[in-house]
């Protein structure tokens, strides 16, 4: 059975996460531990014992995510050895995808997202910010309230996660106004997010641009299977366009619902969220609701595998 396998993004780290499957799992330790020793500090500890806002601090967990994605994967493979037939991440873990396809490594890809995370934070330093959840209302409609409200500052939708939830980030006075507008326009709830960099909106384009001479100086593979990036919502073969995608995933919309959509025509209806959460399964199913999914970070599933 062809499966497609799904990285999840910023979000989804939580203290302790993986702890149960560390002490079955040597595998998950010995993943850290590579990342630890590229990163030059102990990335499990912190993970474990925090303290949270430590670990919230996007240039780490970034890597945290990552790591974890990785270490689910590799235990996966190990045990399993699925066929598969699409990855995908959602945001940051495009990058978890492209690891697990081989385009680049463990060690190489943790220092390049905490390099993101930086590149993110120093973008938007001493500027008011926001994201926001718009729920029940079309991406259409969303993205007509956002250029209605701007009013000459930065507000787009900028994550569609699944059909009736759709991310919107800019400065915070015009995500403030775009809210309101929303609102009249039908949205059932608008919620701010706890978060301090507002991503993939055109706010971001000074961090793509410094990250993108890193990711052009480094050498990446063919990815051993097709990698669904957040751009365009499709695989690319050119390493030159996948990177330029890369980059461009920065300042530009995560077209997830799309990206699904784009797995399940190609006849694949049944997916695993390899990574801390099970934040993509939930959208999944309201995405493809023929779909079957499991999350790796549920102990409970290791026993059944």
């Amino acid at each position: 059975m062809n499966i497609a396998i799904l990285f999840p993004g910023q979000g989804s780290q939580s203290i302790g996460m993986l702890s149960d499957l560390n002490q079955a799992y040597p595998l998950i330790a010995e993943t850290f531990q590579e990342a630890s020793d590229a990163l030059g500090y102990d990335l499990w500890s912190l993970t474990q014992n925090g303290p949270e806002d430590q670990l919230n601090k996007t240039e780490i967990t970034q890597p945290a995510i990552l790591t974890a994605s990785i270490a689910l994967w590799r235990l996966y493979q190990q045990k399993v050895n699925p066929s598969v037939a699409f990855m995908a991440g959602h945001s940051l873990g495009e990058y978890s995808a492209l690891v697990a396809a081989g385009v680049i490594g463990l060690q190489e890809a943790v220092k390049l997202v905490q390099l993101r995370g930086q590149l993110m934070q120093k973008s938007v330093e001493g500027r008011a910010t926001a994201m926001a959840a718009i729920l029940g209302l079309g991406d259409q409609s969303v993205i007509d309230g956002c250029r209605e409200a701007a009013a000459g500052e930065c507000v787009e939708a900028v994550n569609f996660n699944c059909p009736g939830q759709v991310v919107i980030a800019g400065a915070e006075s015009a995500v403030e106004r775009a809210i309101v507008a929303l609102k009249e326009k039908g949205a059932k709830r608008a919620l701010k997010l706890a978060v301090s960099v507002p991503s993939h909106c055109a706010l971001m384009k000074p961090a793509a641009e410094q990250l993108a001479e890193h990711i052009g100086s480094m050498a990446f593979d063919k990815p051993s299977t097709p990698v669904v990036q957040n751009v365009g919502a499709r695989s690319v073969d050119d390493l030159a366009e996948l990177k330029d995608n890369l980059i461009k995933q920065l300042f530009s919309p995560v077209l997830w619902t799309q990206s699904v959509q784009h797995i399940s025509e190609k006849g694949v209806d049944s997916y695993v969220e390899c990574g801390p959460g099970k934040v993509l399964a939930g959208l999944v199913k309201k995405i493809d609701r023929a779909a079957s999914i499991q999350s790796l970070s549920d102990a409970e599933v290791w026993n059944a595998l």
